[in-house]
């Protein structure tokens, strides 16, 4: 039981992860039907600004601070220099151009920076384990769940009890007649571009905690990867399931790591993708998602 209840924890703080990232990425596609490919690099630009500012001799607070002000402003950058220009386009448009980003991104910090691994220095406190009855726990798991659960609490908050989140979800539904109502579209853009980059500056934050600080100009490519399939685990156009999505495939890939042979442990991405595929067969929409049909 001690052991199922470790890994229980272990799901839930990988899956917490997993659910902000979705969720970021999820509120632009349901906002906008936009999918930003470049969203696991504002984790690398999060960890980057933290590991500038603290070479620069600033305490851990602050380094983290200007990370999640450095991820708020590049989503918004990315938003205004890449993507506004071509609204209205085909969405494979938007999409390549997505990718783009992300590679100039990459590509600059190797450059400017350094090709090798990096280390953000941490939080002491975080780094030491806490015992909880028979578990013994890392702190920056409990730190991990609890951090991840606020914030996905907040922003679940602002979007059902707020005016802002109340136009956010009227234009997934509707574009053209939130704007008919007098709703500036590209305001509505511009804030759902920085609260992505709030929610993976937070995410950046956590993981950079789980690697104990290691960092590389490709650390956001497998995070941003497994927060898409969270998204299609949960359904496109569903906020709710892309968090679910989350914290299914957290627990599930802890799952699997934990309790399959050795001699296979190495299939697990491969497992978890077939399950997906699955999933799809049965429910195309994924599990909250509605189906194509139900939009039009």
């Amino acid at each position: 039981m001690s052991e199922i209840a470790q890994q229980l924890v272990n799901g839930l703080s990988l899956g917490s992860t997993y659910a902000l990232l979705a969720l970021g990425l999820a509120l632009v596609f349901t906002t906008f039907g936009l999918i930003n490919f470049a969203h696991g690099e504002l984790i690398t630009l999060t960890c980057y600004t933290a590991f500038g500012l603290s070479l620069a001799g600033m305490p851990w607070g602050v380094a983290v601070a200007g990370g999640l002000v450095a991820a708020v402003l590049s989503a918004v950058l990315m938003e205004r220099i890449a993507f506004r220009p071509v609204r209205g386009k085909p969405p494979t448009t938007s999409l390549l151009i997505s990718f783009g980003v992300s590679l100039v991104i990459q590509a600059l910090i190797t450059m400017l920076v350094s090709p090798r691994n990096k280390t953000v220095p941490q939080w002491g406190w975080l780094g030491e384990s806490q015992r909880l009855g028979g578990l013994v726990i890392p702190r920056y798991q409990i730190v991990t769940v609890v951090v991840a659960l606020l914030a996905l609490a907040g922003a679940l908050f602002v979007l059902r009890r707020t005016s802002i989140g109340l136009q956010m979800r009227g234009a997934a539904e509707d574009l053209d007649g939130v704007r008919l109502l007098g709703v500036r579209a590209g305001r509505l853009l511009v804030l759902a571009f920085a609260a992505s980059g709030f929610l993976a500056g937070i995410a950046a934050v956590l993981l950079m905690a789980r690697t104990g600080g290691s960092i590389n100009p490709h650390m956001g490519l497998m995070p941003m990867l497994s927060a898409f399939v969270a998204v299609v685990i949960g359904g496109f156009g569903s906020l709710g399931g892309a968090v679910l999505g989350g914290f299914l495939l957290g627990m599930t890939e802890v799952a699997l790591r934990a309790w399959l042979p050795q001699s296979v442990v190495g299939l697990t991405t491969g497992l978890i993708f077939a399950a997906v595929v699955l999933l799809l067969v049965v429910k195309p929409a994924g599990l909250l998602g509605k189906p194509l049909e139900e939009k039009v």
